[in-house]
């Protein structure tokens, strides 16, 4: 399994884009080819990052030529072969919902030898990576896919996704004015979050549980943003990211999006796919009543205690 992209911003993205699209020496002429890098995440063998970490220990080759810059363009008649196997034909995006447990790191080695939602999986997948990251106390919904390209898309806050998560937190007198003023973002330790939609669900004796919203996903940002407030946080579930639904899934099983359903949560998914057509925003469509498990617009089940 390969290591999960590390979120990035858009500027870092716009950048990126801008300097691919100035070509480099080796490049193919224009609309022949894309930068090596993002072929390689395309193909689902490594997200984006990875691919430039191989290509730096020098486990790629171009036609032959062993090359130690992802600055390099390559069309179809390329051949490229990685740690001396070729390339594999690029599959089509595939999509997985799976209900991560707590104690599980969302990582594809962990130098501290703890377990890994990678090694939890089953056999039958292909090669995944995570969409956004879940730490290791956190449970619920993690999307996985084979394409390193539509990971890193929809790991944006462009595609306007909300990410939502049930919270349970310490806490006898629950400040409802201060989690309403979340709204307007909050800086915690000279970082900014964006704006937070925080409600107060229930409240049992000495912990309560909320309903959080959020569209920008930094690391641990629920989790620091409530310790701000003084209320730590002892349980955290996601239980939606953009359209896509824990629902009833249970803890440590995973099941895939059916290609049709795919497409009409995507938009068009070949917007979000490099290639296919810029970075249009995903907007979810709306789902009937009644609709399929996993996507309605609310999440199901029952809550936990």
């Amino acid at each position: 399994m390969t290591q999960p992209p590390s979120d990035e911003t858009e500027r870092d993205e716009t950048e990126r884009d801008q300097t691919e699209a100035a070509g480099s020496p080796n490049a193919s002429a224009p609309g022949e080819g894309e930068r090596i890098a993002k072929a390689m995440a395309r193909a689902g063998l490594c997200s984006r990052r990875e691919a430039e970490r191989w290509i730096e220990a020098g486990r790629v080759t171009v036609n032959g030529e062993r090359i130690e810059t992802p600055a390099r363009t390559v069309g179809p008649a390329d051949e490229v072969v990685v740690d001396g196997k070729p390339l594999p034909a690029r599959e089509p995006a595939r999509l997985w919902r799976y209900h991560k447990p707590r104690g599980l790191v969302t990582t594809a080695r962990d130098e501290k030898g703890r377990a890994t939602v990678f090694d939890n999986l089953p056999e039958r997948l292909p090669r995944v990576i995570s969409i956004g990251r879940l730490d290791i106390n956190s449970e619920g919904l993690l999307l996985l896919t084979n394409d390193g390209e539509l990971a890193r898309r929809l790991e944006l806050p462009s595609t306007g996704w909300t990410r939502r998560y049930r919270v349970r937190i310490q806490g006898r007198a629950i400040d409802t004015e201060r989690l309403a003023a979340l709204a307007d973002g909050v800086t915690v330790d000279g970082v900014r979050y964006g704006p937070i939609r925080a409600e107060l669900e229930s409240q049992q004796s000495s912990n309560a549980w909320l309903s959080i919203s959020l569209q920008e996903g930094k690391n641990r940002e629920v989790r620091r943003v409530m310790e701000h407030l003084g209320y730590p946080v002892n349980r955290l579930i996601r239980v939606a990211y953009g359209p896509f639904q824990l629902g009833r899934l249970p803890a440590g099983d995973v099941e895939e999006v059916s290609p049709r359903i795919l497409r009409e949560q995507l938009g068009e998914v070949k917007k979000l796919i490099p290639g296919k057509g810029g970075t249009a925003k995903a907007k979810p469509k709306p789902v009937r009543p009644g609709g399929r498990k996993g996507f309605s617009k609310r999440p199901t089940g029952r809550k936990p205690r």
